[in-house]
Order: structure tokens, then sequence, then C-alpha cells
């Protein structure tokens, strides 16, 4: 198995079975994201406490690419701080649009390195991401990709 045939199948797995979905009751960051071209829906959901993401979910429709992006993004944030969770969101930016790696090791999001060969791909893969930051700095208006 190639590489890439194991990320696709890390991709699909996340799509087809995500983890941390459902709602997060005691969430003190709440947050929709919408990309109108594909369809993607998802509310997204964080618990953080003295800078730090104790826990995170979320809910919604989408595309493989999408739903897999927020399961492994979740993934990634729990325990980290917010500095840390801008550092990530940065690192994976680049990545999904320039095709650029880091020397930081983002362990499984380096599974979406290929979305930059697929620009329209690209919004389905930072719908999360761009969902986050707007949950983090309490912004009130829903994240669209348009």
């Amino acid at each position: 198995m190639s590489l890439r045939d194991l990320y696709q199948e890390i991709i699909v797995d996340h799509g087809r079975e995500p983890r941390n979905f459902g709602k997060l009751m005691n969430a003190n960051h709440c947050q929709a994201g919408h990309n109108p071209l594909c369809g993607d829906k998802l509310m997204l959901y964080v618990l953080e406490r003295d800078g730090i993401v104790e826990e995170a979910r979320f809910e919604g429709v989408g595309c493989a690419i999408s739903v897999a992006s927020a399961s492994l993004m979740i993934e990634a944030i729990k325990g980290k701080s917010i500095v840390e969770v801008e550092q990530l969101f940065d690192l994976f930016h680049h990545l999904v649009t320039e095709g650029r790696e880091s020397d930081v090791n983002i362990g499984k999001l380096a599974v979406f390195g290929g979305v930059v060969e697929f620009p329209v791909r690209v919004k389905c893969a930072t719908l999360a991401w761009h969902t986050l930051k707007a949950a983090l700095t309490n912004n009130t208006q829903p994240v669209t990709t348009e």
C-alpha cells in the first residue's frame, strides 16, 4: 500500500465514522460553518478553560474531506493551548493551500497534503478550521467559505 493510498484510507475512515461527533452540552464556544459550494454544514462546540482546549465536538453533514477534516482537527486540538491551536491552523492552512509542509510534525493532519492538487476541495478541508478560529474569538457571524 502506498502512502497516498494510506492517506486516502484515513480520510475515508474519518469521513464515514467521524470521531468526536455530536453536541457538546457544556461548550463555552460554539460556531456554525457552511460551505455553499459543496453543501458542507457543521456546528462546532469547544470547551476551553484557562486557554486550553479541553474538549471539542461537532455536528453536521458534508463530503468526506470536510467531515474527516473536522474529525482529525478535533483529535489534534484537544489538550492544546489556544496559541498551539493557532499555530496548527497556520500549518494546516499552508499545507492545503500551498502544499507547504512544515518541520513541525502535524500527525495525521498530513493526510490532507494532497488537497492542494484539488483547489475546489481546499474549502472543504478548511471549513472546520475557519469555524474553529471564529469560535475561539467569539465571532458571532456564521462562517462561510464563500
